[in-house]
């Protein structure tokens, strides 16, 4: 019996902390649900204007328990201006700080966000409990100053819309060309179709005025981009924080980096007597994967040490800016120097000029492709010991492969 009522007993002191236990948690809730919902709400000032004011409008708020929480702006007809929408606030018993500066964002896709004009209006915190109670307050709030004129991106005109960014000159950049009617701080971003943002401008404070940017189709450490659709934004923001925007599509195509190599180059004869022909043969290989523009002299073509490739054929066949390849020769002792390396170039194609893509004028030598290059020059230099070498030339650009199949050839006089 005596072990019986200790076990009765034992049982009766668990069920009593049991149910102790459970009165507390009891009062501590009863305690939270008299907790208000919303407690104070206040604004730092019931008049603002965005003209003369240096800092935003504050407003602060509590809430007792945790709750999901609107703030707003009422206009006098009741038109709804969302700052916050339904965002859960646990319970906290230091204030909530909303900054306002009297802009509100619109459902317009061009003007994304709009400075309220002067007026009267009602700003609104509006909490909703887990329990489905809803408190609210409402506080007055007078929007005053002058009307300002609104921001615009006017006469946008991204072109080309289709660019290829392969350094052929063709199409390789975009231009962005719009009219500013106020002052105000513009980003131009592009937004890949695997969502990566290329940043072309990034807040850069202009003037009411025409405005041109450009875009070369490339990351800005000038890493290539994959071919696709992308999306252009165009943003100006003024001082007081409207902000429009304009997009649209852009797309890249051909995209690549032109690259070709020199397999081999051959200069012959060794010895030769003043006045005596020089034949220069180069076989070249497009190593990249894009086509590369060229143009004459064609293949066959034949100068004399007095001659540059631009006082040749009346100058028609001087350097032209990027985008064009040629290879070319060049001599130790030449004078010229800069601008003048390689006075000796012909055209990477073995087609004649009649057959280029374009006749006479221009041609592409294809990712892939191997030719070959036949060059004469007639040796009318007295040096009784020339160094000559070959290169690759892209006009405007640089020497992608430079004194390459060095050669040294004795001349007689």
């Amino acid at each position: 019996m005596n072990r019986i009522a200790r076990t009765a007993a034992r049982t009766i002191r668990r069920g009593a902390l049991l149910l102790s236990g459970l009165i507390t948690a009891a009062l501590l809730l009863i305690g939270c649900a008299r907790g208000p919902l919303l407690g104070e709400v206040a604004i730092s000032a019931t008049t603002y204007d965005p003209a003369e004011q240096a800092a935003p409008l504050t407003i602060s708020y509590t809430v007792g328990r945790p709750a999901t929480v609107d703030i707003y702006v009422l206009d006098a007809g009741g038109a709804r201006y969302d700052l916050r929408r339904a965002q859960p606030r646990p319970a906290s018993a230091t204030a909530y700080v909303l900054r306002f500066d009297a802009t509100v964002p619109t459902d317009d896709p061009l003007l994304v966000r709009r400075l309220l004009p002067p007026g009267a209006y009602t700003v609104v915190v509006a909490a909703q409990g887990a329990d489905g109670q809803r408190d609210e307050r409402r506080l007055p709030l007078t929007i005053s100053g002058d009307q300002v004129a609104m921001p615009d991106i006017e006469n946008l005109v991204v072109a080309p819309g289709t660019i290829s960014p392969n350094a052929d000159a063709i199409d390789d950049i975009a231009e962005f060309t719009y009219r500013l009617p106020v002052s105000a701080t513009v980003d131009i971003d592009v937004t890949a179709p695997s969502g990566e943002v290329i940043p072309v401008v990034t807040r850069e404070e202009l003037g009411p005025y025409e405005q041109h940017h450009v875009w070369n189709g490339k990351r800005p450490n000038g890493a290539l981009l994959p071919a696709g659709v992308y999306t252009y934004t165009v943003r100006a923001e003024d001082r007081f924080g409207n902000l429009v925007q304009r997009q649209g599509p852009i797309a890249l195509e051909n995209v690549g980096q032109p690259e070709a190599r020199i397999v081999s180059a051959y200069i012959a004869p060794q010895r030769v007597m003043l006045g005596e022909v020089l034949t220069v043969t180069v076989r070249i290989r497009n190593t990249g994967t894009v086509p590369i523009r060229t143009y004459g002299p064609p293949s066959g073509f034949a100068y004399t040490t007095d001659e540059v490739y631009s006082s040749v054929a009346g100058g028609r066949y001087a350097a032209q800016a990027g985008g064009f390849w040629r290879v070319g020769m060049d001599w130790d002792a030449n004078s010229g120097g800069g601008a003048r390396r390689y006075p000796f170039r012909w055209a990477l194609s073995e087609r004649p000029p009649e057959a280029w893509t374009v006749p006479g004028e221009e041609d592409f030598f294809m990712p892939g492709e191997e030719i070959t290059v036949v060059g004469r020059v007639r040796v009318l230099q007295r040096e009784t010991k020339m160094g000559f070498y070959v290169g690759l030339i892209q006009d405007g650009v640089g020497f992608f492969q430079d004194r390459t199949g060095r050669t040294i050839v004795e001349v007689g006089f």
